[in-house]
């Protein structure tokens, strides 16, 4: 990502908060086109329960940002209806633990809407749900439902990790004429959290993806980044997990290359089968529960695509089967410790 900012050195760039680059995006897109509109639960006068939308009411008038009833179900079925007119909504679900009302119409109307009309109605819409732990939310409002979402067909499953690619894919997600699950992890909306709870907060201003260009700028769908080169193994993961499996590369010396995976399904297989065949050796990492989790996914792609080139096992680290505890919390949450605890398995002679 700092490459791309340097290939561009007449972008102007501010600091922001993943909170800031998400409302600019939205911004972006509400002044560049006017099929965009903005709803959900508080979404409006009161700019979202994390702020996300705060002033865009003010700025792009009522018919633009509005609030909408306690209804997910309801968000989704009007949002699918106004995609189909020629509308490019953006859906807020306050919470992803909240999204169940709404499956049905995600993927029996949203997901299914292209090829059930034979590509003659599309559904551009993006649906924003913050997700994941680490803010003692307890089990309903720290779920990471994104397993749920990649098995859908006619889906697009994303999350990013910093405010850059934040901005850049929610502005692609807007842009693009599918059906976006756009996942937000709340634990990063104010800086990046490497599990250490314990130490102080760091806020994005002092991280170099927390620059952000001003402007308009997209990050493709369907890629991925390379947020830590290594040579040891390759750590297959994203949002808030990139940070721990960093820290847990810093506290183990283990040379890691961290693929932040960003764009979930459909998601940029070159990069990390490369990376897997250079290394040889590969963690999964991610915080939703294990059985059936994405990672069962990404470790049936390596076994598929770099099964020749593996020299140990793959490892997953993920939450527990259990539903999210508020008490536990850290015992649930994947730590540094335990994921440099299965890079270090997967370092031994076998």
């Amino acid at each position: 990502m700092q490459m791309m900012l340097k290939e561009k050195p007449g972008v102007a760039t501010t600091p922001m908060t993943m909170v800031q680059a998400l409302r600019s995006a939205m911004d972006v897109m509400l002044e560049r086109d006017g099929n965009v509109v903005v709803f959900g639960e508080d979404v409006g006068y009161f700019g979202g329960v994390f702020r996300c939308t705060e002033g865009l009411q003010a700025k792009y008038g009522r018919t633009r940002v509005f609030d909408a009833p306690i209804s997910e179900g309801g968000l989704v079925g009007v949002a699918v209806g106004m995609a189909a007119y020629g509308l490019r909504p953006v859906v807020e679900i306050q919470f992803a633990d909240y999204y169940y009302p709404a499956m049905d119409q995600i993927v029996s109307e949203a997901a299914r809407l292209r090829y059930r009309s034979a590509g003659e109605f599309t559904a551009p819409l993006t649906i924003r749900m913050p997700c994941g732990g680490g803010i003692f939310g307890g089990q309903t409002h720290s779920q990471s439902p994104e397993a749920l979402f990649t098995h859908v067909a006619g889906l697009r499953t994303v999350m990013p990790s910093n405010p850059y690619d934040a901005k850049g894919l929610l502005i692609a997600s807007i842009e693009n004429n599918d059906p976006v699950i756009f996942l937000e992890p709340k634990r990063l909306y104010n800086g990046p959290f490497d599990g250490r709870h314990d130490k102080p907060i760091v806020p994005w201003s002092k991280h170099p993806l927390g620059e952000v260009p001003e402007g308009y700028y997209t990050v493709p769908l369907e890629s991925s980044s390379i947020y830590r080169p290594g040579r040891q193994l390759t750590v297959l993961t994203y949002g808030t997990m990139v940070y721990v499996a960093a820290a847990a590369a810093e506290e183990s010396g283990v040379d890691a290359e961290i693929i932040d995976l960003r764009s979930l399904w459909p998601m940029d297989l070159d990069t990390f089968m490369h990376s897997v065949n250079k290394t040889g050796r590969c963690v999964i990492v991610h915080e939703a529960t294990r059985t059936s989790g994405f990672g069962a996914e990404l470790a049936a792609l390596v076994q598929e695509h770099c099964f020749y080139h593996l020299e140990a096992p793959i490892e997953r680290v993920t939450g527990w089967d259990t539903p999210y505890p508020h008490a536990q919390e850290w015992a649930y949450f994947p730590s540094p410790a335990r994921v440099a605890a299965a890079y270090r398995r997967t370092l031994e002679d076998r």
